[in-house]
């Protein structure tokens, strides 16, 4: 019988897993079903431009695994039973549940409203297409001169300020930070930033909590308001809730508690990758939310699945950061170089070359997608030995 693998969500992180798996084993010895709820592949990293007007290309899942053994199974995730090994969803023609082998949960995260009164009610988001796209409609809907207002300063509140200045110059845009603009950024990162924000004409509100949201403008700790015909909320990620209503050790905020393959520490047929799973990175410090985390934890995932299910070694090379790239607009970036653990060093590239290299990092990122074998031989490998389906580390025949 062969190993059932199956994958949860078809982000950066489980699309790159899904691929990298089917390269690494063989057809013969294994199942794998990526399980998403659409039939395209999202650029969450350009959700901000997406936002703005601009047109993304669509990246079908059908072209992007046609003949890589993967099958893809459009449907939602509802539950998931680790004692059972079984994940329940809902497709087009009702209910269905799945059994599996190795489970790799990656259903990452969505916006994370802070519990801030009126957020949901009147805030957007940009954590995924269909926010980004009310967003869009909301944005070619105001008037000249009418105020829009991101709040949060993280990478997300940058890129997305910028872009709309930049997209819609005619608007009144500011941005709300509850430190000092850019204040993990190194002295020049942070006086680039400025500069670019004053360029555009962005106001920025710094040490400013946000803690209301109404429909035409904030409240804030200080006892001012601050108005907004359209509040952009980019204050963080809440990951997704299922992984919290199961037997999987979890953290407070319910990601996945994993070690250093990226293996549940309390299900060892389960594997937690990119904003699901609480991975510890250099210094012993919690690997961040991100594209920059996720991938090579999938690349980890993938290959310590493969190694034990052929007996081959397990990977041992750690995931560090190397820079944080930040698109400010189309003709502007960032690259802050950061240390191993992700802080910022002296060193950094600004403007034009620094948006082209953002750029490039974007399609890299995309083409890791649909291309997960960058780095790693090519040659599939049999399963070890026979599998026994009753245990929770067994293997399939081979």
């Amino acid at each position: 019988m062969k190993h059932r693998i199956i994958v949860l969500g078809a982000g950066y992180t489980g699309a790159i897993a899904a691929g990298r798996l089917a390269k690494r084993l063989r057809s013969e010895d294994v199942a794998i079903t990526l399980v998403n709820a659409e039939p395209d592949f999202v650029e969450r990293v350009r959700m901000h431009q997406l936002a703005v007007g601009q047109d993304l290309a669509p990246r079908p899942f059908s072209e992007m695994f046609a003949g890589t053994g993967v099958e893809l199974k459009l449907a939602e995730v509802t539950a998931v039973d680790v004692d059972r090994r079984t994940v329940a969803v809902t497709e087009a023609n009702g209910a269905e549940e799945l059994e599996y082998d190795s489970l790799v949960y990656a259903l990452g995260s969505s916006w994370n409203t802070q519990g801030i009164p009126g957020t949901t009610e009147h805030a957007h988001e940009i954590a995924g297409r269909p926010g980004a796209l009310r967003l869009r409609e909301r944005l070619a809907g105001l008037a000249a001169g009418q105020p829009v207002l991101v709040v949060g300063g993280g990478l997300t509140g940058l890129e997305a300020v910028a872009e709309i200045a930049e997209a819609r110059p005619d608007l009144d845009v500011a941005v709300a930070a509850r430190g000092e603009l850019g204040d993990w950024l190194s002295p020049k990162g942070r006086g680039h930033v400025r500069k670019v924000f004053e360029k555009l004409g962005i106001t920025v509100h710094e040490h400013t909590a946000v803690t209301g949201v109404e429909a035409d403008r904030v409240a804030t700790a200080g006892g001012t308001s601050v108005p907004a015909a359209v509040t952009v909320w980019t204050t963080g990620f809440a990951v997704h809730p299922i992984a919290r209503a199961t037997a999987l050790e979890v953290t407070g905020t319910g990601q996945i508690v994993v070690d250093g393959t990226m293996r549940s520490v309390s299900h060892p047929d389960v594997y937690a990758i990119g904003d699901a799973a609480m991975a510890m990175g250099p210094g012993d410090k919690p690997l961040r939310m991100s594209c920059a985390s996720g991938t090579p934890a999938a690349w980890h995932a993938a290959d310590a699945i493969a190694a034990r299910l052929t007996g081959t070694k397990l990977p041992t090379a750690g995931i560090r950061y190397f820079n944080q790239c930040i698109s400010l607009g189309r003709r502007e970036g960032l690259i802050q170089y950061v240390t191993a653990d992700d802080r910022s060093v002296g060193a950094a590239l600004t403007g034009r070359f620094a948006a082209l290299y953002k750029e490039l990092v974007c399609k890299g990122a995309a083409w890791g997608v649909a291309n997960p074998t960058l780095g790693m031989p090519t040659r599939r490998r049999r399963v070890a030995r026979q599998h026994d389906r009753t245990g929770p580390g067994a293997r399939a025949s081979a």
